[in-house]
């Protein structure tokens, strides 16, 4: 019998980092085919997801302006990273047998077609994945606010959160032992409380609009099924 699925399309946010594996920047094969497997079985169940990856693994904008440039070339240079990044992913399932269609937040013709929500809600009603790239289009916008505008745009009932950690805790867990994990937060505890969900736009954005966030420990295996069936023992959901 299928698992009850929590919600029945959702938004995925990895870091670029978890393509790269124990290289210290780009792709790693294997690194790759992880990733793929882990939202193929997700796929299966039959969640929608759509999907926004950062660029840590070939670019930090932040850290280009910390360095000494201008802060919206920085930037620019972030959204195109996370462009290669929907393109070597797109390959990537596309060697799986799964259909990814990377919607671009400017013009990247031929690379890759430019955001139609309604092309990416079909797109998705089908089965297929979308794949948000180029961030907003704007620069001072994390791939966080990206993905809770696209999450709204596209009607998903979350956005999930691919951490390293099995989600929200009263302290860092990796340097408190005394920690205690939430499997459970309002918007209005997880403010009160000062626990850094998401940036404080893409926060704004799903607390204003009532988007759910769950963040989760991607990194563990089926992970990603189990919170999609409501098994919070790997993640919290704030809502």
């Amino acid at each position: 019998m299928a698992q009850e699925l929590l919600f029945k399309r959702v938004l995925l946010k990895i870091s670029g980092e978890s393509l790269k594996g124990k290289q210290d920047f780009g792709y790693e094969g294997d690194a790759v085919r992880s990733v793929v497997a882990r939202i193929a079985e997700a796929m299966k169940m039959g969640v929608e997801i759509a999907l926004v990856v950062g660029a840590g693994n070939i670019w930090r904008g932040q850290t280009g302006a910390g360095g000494g440039m201008n802060r919206v070339t920085a930037d620019h240079m972030g959204m195109l990273a996370t462009i290669m990044n929907a393109l070597r992913l797109k390959d990537a399932f596309a060697a799986e047998g799964i259909k990814a269609n990377v919607h671009c937040s400017v013009d990247m013709q031929p690379f890759a077609k430019q955001f139609d929500h309604g092309a990416a809600d079909e797109q998705l009603k089908r089965g297929e994945l979308v794949i948000f790239a180029g961030g907003t289009g704007s620069p001072y916008f994390t791939t966080d606010t990206t993905a809770a505008l696209r999450a709204l745009e596209v009607n998903c009932g979350a956005v999930m959160k691919a951490t390293k950690v099995n989600g929200i805790y009263t302290a860092d867990p990796m340097k408190d032992p005394s920690a205690k994990k939430f499997d459970k937060l309002t918007f209005a505890e997880a403010i009160s409380g000062r626990f850094k969900v998401m940036d404080s736009a893409a926060f704004s954005l799903c607390s204003d609009n009532n988007l759910a966030i769950i963040v989760f420990n991607f990194d563990e295996p089926g992970a990603l099924a189990k919170v999609l069936a409501g098994d919070y023992s790997v993640g919290t959901v704030v809502s």
